[in-house]
């Protein structure tokens, strides 16, 4: 029997506490979002401060870095390189912004977390700090 693998929510409620830590130290707001292996969302978070916008960039962000197994920086870079528009992933969720970062297990996509509220370096760097409050 196959069984689709996925962060738990005590999991997806970490990553969130480490970006909340670290957005925090640094006096800076942001929205995080942490999906499931098919991109839809386990835990989110919109800190004081944090504009309306990035609620929904950070979810997307998630949302495409799981769909696609890569970075959503990534996806959106090879969109840019080829005349490969977004629109023809077949929806609207999909983002070409940085921020976004799947969670592999034994090669394997579980999960995704997406940062927005800043710049994308910023995002990408706090979604790391997501990552690494898994271990």
């Amino acid at each position: 029997m196959y069984q689709t693998m996925n962060l738990s929510h005590a999991e997806a409620q970490a990553m969130i506490s480490a970006v909340q830590k670290k957005a925090e130290s640094e006096k800076k707001a942001v929205a995080v979002a942490v999906a499931d292996s098919h991109g839809e969302l386990l835990a989110f978070l919109r800190m004081d401060g944090c504009r309306l916008p990035p609620v929904y960039i950070a979810i997307n962000k998630a949302f495409t870095a799981a769909r696609e197994a890569k970075p959503s920086g990534d996806v959106g870079e090879s969109s840019r390189r080829t005349p490969f528009p977004m629109t023809n992933f077949g929806t609207l969720r999909y983002t070409a912004w940085a921020g976004g970062l799947p969670v592999m297990h034994q090669g394997a996509v579980v999960g995704a977390v997406g940062v927005s509220g800043l710049t994308e370096e910023e995002d990408v760097a706090l979604a790391r700090v997501a990552l690494a409050g898994l271990k």
